[in-house]
């Protein structure tokens, strides 16, 4: 809902923007509210085309004193960061958990890992990976130098789900390479935004190096569109939604801007009838719950070799009560209706739950209880749709070339795991999984490497 800043005497509960490293009330503003309680938290600056371009000048104008920062400096500011972040484990935490109804656990883990992200990047700016080279080439008396440039401003749109982790790494990277940064931030969660970026101004970033812009829904694709077009931005890196995302890579396109996506995921773990069972039903049951399931790496399929599935059910039952014993928050109403919409279908088409019920909060508020389904179709609409949601398919083959074929039959290729005790069967699991990027395989390897020798 948007309101008057100037007017309903919030001032002081709304979180600003942040252009030229000082914030920036506006005259229209958003409400936050939190998922958990659906209790208003406070209001949040919502930037339009006027702000937009007051970032986009800002940015601009300090690319070039941001470039000449020396990489020492650029490491200590990096490395402060880190230590500011993590000095604020427990305030950072609370902010996150208010605002996206998450868990204590999932909150520090994303404080945890957005300081580990900021001091793996700042060691790295020292380490020459952003220096250039002199290849030799081919001609006697010829030498050639390659000298690497940063792009210059870099719109960074990073998602409300893991606010910290997400946000922090789609503005280190580009900043730590010397570019300047726009980071419009989730309207689920504009405090958090608010205060890593904070941290990073606090930790020595000079004016306009980082921006923070946020909106209201509605002037999304205005903004968005504003944004784009704009020829300051010279890149895009955005994790969000598959629907989204393509909406964010067509305008790229039509604006020849080069452009990074980190879309949806349909996971799918293969638990084969070597492996630890026990082992196997508590990492799956954590991969497709944790974070409510609103994770683009959540597990969405669990494919079970037929000759144990029987006795890897009471293990997997046994692994969700034990991870969430009760209902989870999801970020609104709208989740939870879409969670129950999916297993409701699947129902109807001939699919029976395994666990949970998807009517255990009679509510319409943002929260319900993890579901697993069994007997699961391609003809359900949860087979193929990303639930984000505490959902998750258990589905039984028989041959590995039936397993392969359930994992790769989806238009996501994000992560997926294998759990069994013969390593070359999982490498050769891990190979034919269609789409999985370098650090996905390696995590492959390592659950084949780490299973128990014996039960």
């Amino acid at each position: 809902m948007a309101s008057d800043n100037h007017t309903n005497g919030n001032a002081a509960r709304t979180i600003p923007l942040l252009i030229n490293n000082e914030p920036h009330h506006t005259s229209t503003t958003f409400e936050v509210r939190n998922p958990s309680t659906n209790s208003f938290l406070h209001h949040a600056s919502s930037a339009s085309t006027k702000e937009t371009t007051l970032a986009l000048s800002s940015a601009q104008s300090a690319q070039s004193t941001w470039r000449a920062v020396k990489p020492a400096r650029k490491r200590d500011i990096f490395l402060r960061a880190a230590t500011l972040l993590s000095s604020r484990t427990e305030e950072l935490s609370r902010l996150f958990i208010e605002e996206t109804g998450c868990s204590s656990e999932w909150a520090g883990f994303n404080i945890f890992l957005a300081a580990e992200i900021l001091k793996d990047v700042g060691g790295r700016i020292l380490s020459g990976c952003l220096d250039g080279s002199i290849p030799v080439v081919a001609e006697e008396g010829k030498s050639a130098m390659v000298w690497k440039e940063p792009y210059g401003v870099v719109l960074a749109i990073a998602p409300w789900n893991a606010a910290f982790i997400l946000g922090v790494r789609s503005v280190a990277f580009p900043l730590a390479a010397g570019n300047t940064v726009i980071l419009k931030a989730p309207e689920m969660s504009p405090g958090c935004s608010n205060a890593f970026v904070s941290i990073l101004h606090e930790a020595g970033l000079p004016p306009g190096a980082l921006n923070l812009i946020a909106h209201q829904p509605s002037d999304a694709a205005e903004v968005t569109k504003q944004l784009i077009e704009s020829p300051i931005i010279k890149k895009i890196n955005f994790t969000g939604s598959t629907g989204v995302g393509r909406i964010i890579a067509e305008l790229a396109g039509r604006n020849l801007k080069p452009v990074l996506l980190e879309l949806g995921g349909k996971a799918g773990v293969i638990v084969w009838e070597d492996a630890d069972l026990e082992l196997a039903a508590a990492k799956a049951a954590i991969g497709a719950f944790n974070g409510s399931g609103q994770v683009c790496m959540s597990t969405e399929r669990i494919v079970v070799h037929e000759n144990v599935v029987e006795e890897f059910i009471p293990h997997l039952k046994k692994a969700v009560q034990t991870f969430i014993p009760g209902l989870v928050t999801l970020i609104n109403a709208a989740a939870v209706q879409k969670n129950k919409k999916l297993v409701k279908d699947a129902l109807e088409k001939g699919a029976t739950i395994l666990y949970g019920s998807p009517d255990n909060d009679p509510g319409e508020g943002a929260r319900m209880g993890p579901v697993v389904l069994k007997d699961v179709k391609k003809d359900m609409d949860i087979y193929y749709t990303e639930s984000f949601g505490p959902t998750v398919s258990l589905i039984t083959v028989s041959t590995e070339e039936e397993a392969l074929e359930v994992v790769n039959d989806t238009e996501y290729g994000l992560t997926s795991a294998v759990f069994t005790r013969d390593l070359q069967r999982g490498l050769r699991f891990a190979k034919g999984i269609e789409g999985l990027s370098s650090l996905s395989l390696r995590l492959c390897y390592l659950l084949c490497a780490r299973a128990s020798p014996g039960r």
